[in-house]
């Protein structure tokens, strides 16, 4: 979207030395003029009504909106582009030519109405993944896909229409017989293609009753015919959309529209195919802008009222699939069952989550990273990605504590050692690039245990070996002293983790930056240089690994802590509608994705018995809360759709008709 045009280059007739604009008609010869009127009593039995009656009135005028002023109409017919030459000097139509002169049809143009066409309200109300999404992501908006293998594959065809565009413009100009030969007068080739779609597009962009001039400013056939013989004129076509197109989209696009505009000119005055087809390149695109402005705008304007009918229409969607067989929902309820009978009902869990108990004790389960991924029913089907974010972050605070753990243990054993020659001996290859003063601020800005930013940022050049490596420091014995230094390690383990491509499973990201981690961690010690190898296959063993006692120490523990979280958010959640859960749980959580570890925090109704635990506690505690809050969310939304349709209720007494209308 929004290319920038090339520099532009002049094309010269076949038949003399002048420039011909691409609007201006091809001159007849001595020759051509002579076998134009021996086929004119011919042709005329076989022209259509629309070619005579264009004969008899000329070219059709179109009226341009808005303030542009009308550009002058080129004037002269070319000769009769229906007709060739050939050697001995006879007529041959150019249907005649052999089927392997004709070129092959055209690919579609990158952006149709077709393509857009889940941009429509309709499509949209009626999409159950987005609709279900639009709960979670106060942020949820359409854009173009060009991310990963689709988008590649999206450009490249996007690439083979405007190259396909400029090859035969450029044939139009400099051979127009062999373009004749090829294309005639039909719609095998790229512009008239273009110009449908361009049609097609600003039709459900503009209101009903403005549709009647689009007929008139953009008649496909009639451009077509005036193209073929040489009158077409783009300029004032440009202006006509300009006006258009600033008439209904929105001002932040004018800027965009009026470049579009001086492309398209440019490039019909200059000849210059590659500006004139960047110019139409960057109408479709604003085309495909605005058709984004709309989705999004009407996005925002229905989010309270699909949020408010989710449970209601999800209920209508799986209840019909269910019925219809296409959906199998014992596995569902026998998942159900089974965490209801293993789950024991605690004085706190029924005093927070009531009936609920179980289902909450079992998806806090299903969070940990030793858990079986594939442990939660197609029940989940639309909230899949959440549960791989959330165990992702989980995973990502549960291995930052274990490194922190492991940490703990090798300072203490070497707390009284010689720092700084245990520095010095570390080859100096590893320590080759210290903290730079960005990736500290990232680092500081970014760095929790189980954030938003961990399972997206990454960056595929960077050397885990040698970054983020801080200048040793000297022993210190004063707890303060530590608290500081261990700070300074945790957020720098966030940031190196941060640099690291996102894997599609965290695992092996973790494991994969074993060594780096291991020397980081190692250079905040005074153990001599010769640990460091047993120190990285003692952190290894004890990384993403569920058979490790400190790992298992370290879940259980962060189980506890987001069991109790999701308890204190339940009981304030569940009596709240869905607008109101929605804005509460995405807009008003206490701590955003910015949250950095920044050593112990107040907490009145807890005891502490060292620093090193306070230290600890605020370790662990540093992102529970963001994931206890998503948690909450997320289940409470479940269980309002699925209670009464599977678990705690019968499928036969479901309330929700499958051919109820909708609730908008």
């Amino acid at each position: 979207m929004g290319d920038q045009g090339t520099g532009g280059i002049e094309s010269r007739g076949v038949e003399s030395n002048t420039t011909r604009r691409m609007s201006e008609p091809r001159p007849n010869t001595h020759d051509d003029q002579m076998k134009q009127q021996a086929a004119e009593t011919k042709a005329t039995s076989g022209e259509s009504e629309e070619q005579q009656k264009y004969a008899q009135t000329g070219p059709r005028h179109i009226v341009p909106v808005a303030s542009q002023t009308p550009l002058a109409v080129s004037g002269g017919l070319s000769r009769n582009p229906s007709t060739s030459s050939n050697a001995s000097g006879e007529s041959r139509n150019i249907f005649d030519f052999p089927s392997r002169l004709r070129a092959p049809r055209p690919p579609e143009p990158p952006v149709t109405k077709a393509t857009l066409s889940e941009l429509d309200v309709n499509k949209i109300i009626h999409n159950p993944k987005l609709r279900h999404d639009i709960n979670f992501d106060p942020d949820l908006h359409f854009r173009p896909n060009v991310d990963g293998e689709k988008g590649r594959r999206k450009q490249e065809k996007a690439n083979q229409f405007w190259n396909m565009l400029t090859e035969q413009l450029q044939l139009f100009i400099m051979n127009r017989d062999e373009f004749m030969i090829r294309f005639g007068q039909g719609e095998e080739w790229c512009l008239p293609q273009l110009l449908k779609s361009v049609k097609e597009i600003i039709q459900t962009l503009v209101p009903q009753r403005d549709r009647m001039y689009l007929e008139e400013g953009l008649n496909v056939d009639l451009i077509m015919q005036q193209f073929g013989k040489g009158i077409a004129d783009l300029e004032k076509l440009a202006s006509w959309l300009s006006g258009v197109l600033k008439s209904h989209c929105a001002p932040m696009r004018d800027e965009w529209v009026d470049e579009m505009y001086n492309q398209l000119t440019n490039g019909n005055k200059t000849n210059d195919m590659e500006e004139l087809v960047q110019g139409m390149r960057s109408l479709l695109s604003v085309l495909e802008a605005m058709k984004l402005d709309v989705a999004n705008h009407q996005i925002r304007c229905l989010r309270p009222i699909l949020i408010e009918d989710t449970v209601h229409f999800e209920q209508r969607f799986f209840l019909k699939k269910i019925r219809d067989g296409k959906m199998d929902s014992t596995p569902a309820r026998q998942w159900y069952l089974a965490i209801r009978q293993f789950y024991s009902r605690n004085p706190a869990s029924i005093q927070a989550f009531g009936e609920m108990g179980p289902f909450f004790e079992g998806i806090c389960r299903m969070m940990l990273p030793s858990t079986d991924i594939y442990s939660h029913p197609d029940t989940f089907v639309f909230d899949e990605e959440r549960i791989a974010k959330l165990r992702s972050d989980m995973l990502d605070a549960v291995n930052l504590e274990v490194c922190m753990r492991v940490y703990d243990l090798m300072e203490r054993r070497y707390r009284y050692c010689n720092g700084l020659s245990a520095i010095s001996a570390i080859p100096s290859a590893f320590l080759a690039a210290p903290l730079s003063e960005k990736s500290e601020d990232e680092g500081s800005e970014n760095s929790r245990p189980s954030s938003l930013v961990f399972s997206s940022a990454g960056s595929a050049h960077s050397s885990p070996r040698n970054s983020f490596v801080l200048p040793a420091q000297p022993a210190s014995n004063r707890p303060e002293d530590r608290q500081i230094k261990a700070q300074t390690l945790y957020n720098s383990l966030v940031a190196l983790l941060q640099t690291s491509p996102a894997s599609s499973r965290s695992v092996n990201r973790w494991k994969a930056m074993k060594d780096s981690l291991a020397l980081q961690i190692f250079r905040f010690t005074n153990a001599p240089a010769q640990e460091l190898l047993l120190f990285e296959a003692e952190l290894d063993y004890h990384i993403s690994e569920p058979g490790s006692p400190i790992f298992q120490q370290v879940e259980q523990y962060y189980f506890l802590r987001l069991l109790t979280e999701v308890q204190q958010r339940v009981k304030d959640f569940k009596g709240l509608t869905g607008a109101a859960l929605f804005s509460v749980a995405t807009g008003g959580r206490l701590h955003g994705p910015s949250r950095t570890w920044d050593g112990p925090r107040e907490n009145v109704g807890r005891e502490r018995t060292s620093l090193e635990n306070a230290i600890r506690e605020a370790r662990e505690e540093g992102g529970v809360e963001d994931m206890a809050t998503r948690l909450a969310h997320m289940g409470l939304l479940h269980w309002r759709v699925w209670s009464h349709l599977i678990y705690d209720g019968e499928l036969d007494n479901a309330v929700a008709e499958p051919d109820m209308p909708m609730a908008i």
